[in-house]
């Protein structure tokens, strides 16, 4: 049976586990994360696929599974599984998406490595991928494409199948032209973001750059331009937009524009602060404190996140003012986003030697200032931290949108603590609430972190609780809402045997 919604994804909508020597499928162990929450969207389709990547050592092999189906929480569906090779995969992903869009994405122009990438094999994947999801879709079907690494797919699909409706979602920042044109594929992207009926990003500066890429390339017309929602204009942001661009239209096409934040599973998170584990948890990290404040910062290593620019802020701290030195503790936790990258190597290897320099200067043999961790924490555990901390301190030097803060937020059931945020995550758009600060700027970092320290109780509650109830407003299920409107607002193609008669 032909699908009537088809997610387009890197990743495939489960974890594989390896059980007495054989591969069992599981569904994900939490609710809160991208792949759950698209998964969600099944129960709005009669019939659903998702069509995703698995390495294989022969692509031909007669063995493998390229249909499978899914029957879980989520309803019934089908993943059609693309096999690749172990160098396609190093292509497609580790160098041309990690090497030359990550850095252009994240404005880091010094980064971008143009030499090793082999467009033909960006090329082959994404038409596969394309291909899939042409195959797996029924007539007139909406068939939604995530992300940068899929950026040539709807244009291939437009080709194959111009009865379907398209929608792509951007879960990076999009950036300027000048920096985006970098990029000598340019047009090519574009013109297939183009084909889609919907583009789809977190905040209106992201749609509002993209809208200008488009134009200082192709004839696009901007037919349609709206006030931003007022909870998303803040002045203390520097990514905050007055009006955004909402319809285009190019070679008699029109294309929506949609700003829409991801959000979080709020209820989700609350259940698991609730819990007598996660209490346990709590009691035990507080006691490990006693009377010391914690700063949590938690991110992946990459050096978009700004890691780095945080244990130096923090060891200035300490520098000068050394009446916090015993009572302050940084958890700092970096967990690697990909080892096969030399680059993230790098990042951690200096974080490694930042944290051992500060706590070699600073630290003592009962107290060490800062805790580095290299591996991800269980969700539940980790949401005893967010309750443990004193201040949550997420300066990433560029993000699309960052949900760790709105864990964080979602996490503190008692209504203190306090949320620094750098004014270039996406997030800082609709959480004006938290402290916010410029990753770089030493003195911004410095100032931002001895506020949190300092703020008094009435003040912390009375920015947690309007945090908090941002963080419910604009959750998971808001977004989802938000981008099956976007679906519906779209106009039925013309049907396949109507395109054939023309």
């Amino acid at each position: 049976m032909k699908s009537d919604l088809v997610i387009v994804y890197h990743r495939q909508p489960y974890e594989e586990v390896e059980v007495d020597d054989r591969v069992v499928l599981r569904e994900n162990t939490s609710p809160n994360g991208i792949v759950p929450t698209l998964k969600s969207f099944f129960g709005q389709a009669k019939a659903a696929s998702w069509v995703a990547w698995k390495q294989a050592d022969d692509p031909a092999n007669p063995e493998f599974e390229r249909i499978i189906s899914i029957d879980d929480s989520f309803g019934s569906y089908r993943v059609s599984r693309l096999p690749l090779t172990a160098e396609q995969v190093s292509s497609f992903y580790h160098i041309t998406s990690k090497e030359a869009f990550w850095p252009i994405l994240h404005s880091f122009k010094e980064r971008y490595n143009y030499d090793p990438v082999d467009w033909p094999t960006f090329r082959e994947v994404n038409w596969a991928f394309a291909e899939a999801a042409a195959f797996e879709a029924a007539e007139g079907a909406t068939i939604w494409v995530h992300d940068y690494n899929l950026w040539l797919v709807p244009g291939y699909i437009r080709q194959l199948r111009p009865d379907v409706k398209i929608s792509f979602y951007h879960h990076t920042p999009f950036p300027a032209a000048d920096m985006f044109n970098v990029l000598p594929w340019r047009r090519e992207i574009v013109e297939s973001l183009l084909s889609c009926d919907v583009v789809g990003f977190h905040i209106p500066r992201y749609c509002g750059n993209f809208v200008a890429v488009a134009k200082s390339l192709l004839e696009v017309e901007v037919l349609k331009e709206e006030v931003v929602n007022p909870d998303f204009i803040h002045e203390g942001t520097a990514l905050s937009e007055r009006t955004t661009p909402t319809r285009i239209r190019y070679k008699g096409h029109d294309v929506r524009v949609s700003a829409s934040p991801v959000g979080v599973n709020v209820d989700y998170i609350e259940e698991q602060a609730y819990l007598p584990e996660t209490g346990l948890s709590l009691a035990r990290i507080q006691e490990e404190l006693g009377d010391a404040k914690m700063i949590l910062s938690i991110g992946r290593t990459d050096y978009t996140k700004g890691g780095i620019e945080q244990l130096e802020s923090f060891g200035r701290i300490l520098r000068d003012h050394p009446e916090l030195r015993g009572k302050v503790r940084l958890l700092h936790v970096s967990v690697s986003a990909n080892t096969k990258m030399t680059a993230y190597k790098e990042i951690q290897n200096e974080l490694e030697q930042t944290a051992g320099r500060i706590n070699g200067a600073y630290g003592s043999f009962v107290w060490q200032p800062i805790a580095l961790i290299s591996h991800a924490i269980p969700f539940t555990e980790l949401v005893a931290y967010y309750q443990a901390a004193a201040v949550a301190w997420i300066t990433p030097l560029a993000d699309g949108m960052n949900l760790v803060c709105k864990e964080f937020a979602a996490s503190r059931i008692d209504g203190d603590g306090v949320l620094v945020l750098s004014e270039f995550a996406g997030a800082a758009v609709d959480l004006s609430p938290a402290v916010m600060t410029n990753p770089f700027s030493n003195r911004s970092m410095d100032s931002a972190i001895l506020q949190a320290l300092q703020m008094d109780e009435e003040e912390r509650r009375s920015r947690m609780a309007a945090l908090r109830k941002s963080v419910r407003k604009y959750d998971v299920h808001a977004w989802s809402k938000d981008q099956t409107r976007m679906f519906d607002a779209v106009k039925d193609r013309p049907k396949t045997a109507e395109l054939l008669s023309d």
